[in-house]
């Protein structure tokens, strides 16, 4: 596959004595979105912190725009171009919408270059809209966005988003996909950590199901439709 963003072999993780993946493998081109499926505690999450660098131990390789990172500390692995959206989104409450958006490095001082605002509220018309409210004003949804963006102010073009549309309204989960499918045009990387599928099926192109940390099934966006009892079966979902 040309132009790989992602390049992910034989990965394996701890969690103090506790090893949590055992031998993770894929890859990810340059625009694509790829989703990793499991239940909770299959290691999904584990899989996106130990990309970063911030498991406890990890082996294996990582190479990010081909270069390889497992040894690297989690602020050289960020400054390759990867970066992680958490659930628990990290806004700052007593910033402004747009202050929290000003927080990560100027576009001049990143690597790739980010996002300036204006590209920002091109993208999240609404953050605009609610760009001097607190972040106390915002509701979940909106935080969600903020999240995303404040990522692509960073200049990361590889996107580890985990379960970003879990609890929120239809109406910010229309917003969500269509701000991916925009950034899979611009030629981001997404890595999505969902449950199931259900977000993800008009967006990736491949998913990946974890159990136990490794991965037991994989398959093409064309495939889903078929794999339905197989996720029904391996997820409950």
């Amino acid at each position: 596959m040309s132009n790989l963003a992602l390049e992910v072999a034989d990965l394996q993780a701890w969690h103090g004595a506790v090893q949590v993946l055992h031998g993770i493998n894929f890859n990810a081109a340059q625009g694509e979105i790829i989703t990793l499926l499991g239940r909770e505690g299959s290691g999904r999450n584990s899989t996106l912190r130990a990309l970063l660098g911030v498991a406890e131990k990890r082996s294996g390789s990582v190479r990010i725009h081909a270069t390889e990172s497992i040894h690297l500390s989690p602020e050289k692995i960020s400054h390759l171009g990867i970066s992680y959206c958490p659930e628990q989104r990290g806004i700052f409450s007593g910033l402004t919408c747009e202050e929290n958006l000003l927080l990560p490095p100027s576009t001049e001082e990143t690597l790739g270059g980010g996002m300036s605002l204006a590209e920002i509220y091109e993208l999240f018309p609404s953050l605009e809209e609610r760009r001097h409210l607190p972040g106390t004003r915002l509701s979940g949804g909106e935080q969600q966005l903020l999240a995303v963006a404040r990522i692509l102010r960073t200049g990361a073009n590889i996107l580890l988003l985990n379960e970003i549309a879990q609890g929120l309204a239809p109406i910010i989960v229309q917003s969500l996909a269509g701000i991916l499918a925009a950034l899979k045009e611009k030629g981001y990387t997404v890595i999505l950590a969902e449950h199931n599928s259900q977000f993800s099926a008009p967006l990736a192109d491949r998913y990946y199901i974890i159990e136990q940390g490794r991965i037991i099934e994989q398959f093409q966006a064309a495939d889903l439709p078929s794999k339905q009892d197989v996720l029904h079966s391996l997820l409950g979902a």
